[in-house]
């Protein structure tokens, strides 16, 4: 092999071990990043329940047509997360609900996913400051003529004592800001009378013949169809439709916050009693 000869590999040599070197290095920093960066517990127990569970039980976990609600069912929150697993892993003979072993450690993300659903993650953040959120509750939005929370506040709506006990600081903003999407006063209805008097409020009872509302001031109406001149339900809700644009990102926040603490306060309360009529039948 001549002179020149001898040269060439020797560089060809050299750029093979460059190459080589660069390989272990990039095989090296991608599995530090694999180390640095591993994939998160609760979006895979997400996407798993997703993917496999929310087709009977629906996305938020409340049940459909052919699995029972396991996110506010006081049976399915009251089970310790094995039993969850094992329930999960085993399916449920003669339900239709098949075993789910194959999932291995992936079962416990599941379960801690379904503990999301059930507002019993403790992990959750409030996402704003919970003493302004009382103090907005009470005054600028004016939430409190209408709804109550611990018996303090206004009737003529929900109680919200639990609201935020089984939903996502997501999921209470929008009911806040677009509540036409989760109407939950009832339907609300305008009455004419033949003598040309008009009054609103909301249904409590209605049948063929009759229709009782309740007004705003709390007073309570009946009248027997027959003798109206007409009536006419209302589409929109009586709770304000503005709040997104009326309050700010950190008032709404905040107001998000109040009800998330207020429902985690009620079931602690609700727990310890439960826990001391246990304590006293023994």
């Amino acid at each position: 092999m001549t002179c020149a000869e001898n040269i060439r590999a020797a560089r060809i040599a050299s750029g093979l071990g460059f190459l080589l070197l660069c390989a272990l290095v990039g095989t090296q920093r991608v599995a530090s990043q694999g180390q640095n960066s591993p994939p998160s517990a609760s979006g895979d127990g997400q996407q798993i329940f997703e993917s496999r569970c929310a087709g009977c039980h629906g996305l938020d976990g409340r049940g459909g047509e052919r699995a029972p609600d396991i996110a506010t069912s006081e049976k399915t929150q009251r089970r310790s997360e094995d039993e969850l697993s094992r329930i999960i892993a085993g399916g449920v003979p003669g339900t239709g609900m098949p075993a789910f072993a194959s999932l291995g450690s992936s079962l416990k993300n599941v379960v801690a996913y379904l503990r999301q659903l059930q507002g019993k993650d403790d992990s959750a953040k409030f996402p704003g400051d919970v003493k302004r959120g009382r103090e907005l509750f009470y005054g600028k939005p004016r939430c409190s003529e209408c709804h109550a929370i611990a018996g303090s506040g206004g009737f003529i709506a929900p109680e919200l004592s639990g609201f935020g006990a089984n939903r996502s600081a997501d999921q209470i903003r929008e009911a806040i800001v677009k509540p036409a999407s989760t109407n939950r006063f009832g339907g609300t209805m305008i009455v004419k009378t033949r003598d040309g008097k008009e009054y609103s409020g909301l249904v409590r009872n209605e049948d063929n013949f009759s229709l009782q509302l309740q007004r705003l001031d709390g007073a309570f109406l009946l009248f027997q169809k027959s003798e109206l001149a007409g009536f006419s339900r209302q589409p929109d809700s009586l709770m304000p439709a503005d709040y997104g644009a009326t309050l700010s990102r950190d008032e709404l926040n905040d107001l998000v916050s109040f009800l998330m603490s207020t429902a985690r306060g009620a079931k602690t309360d609700a727990a310890k009693s439960k826990k001391t009529d246990d304590e006293e039948e023994e």
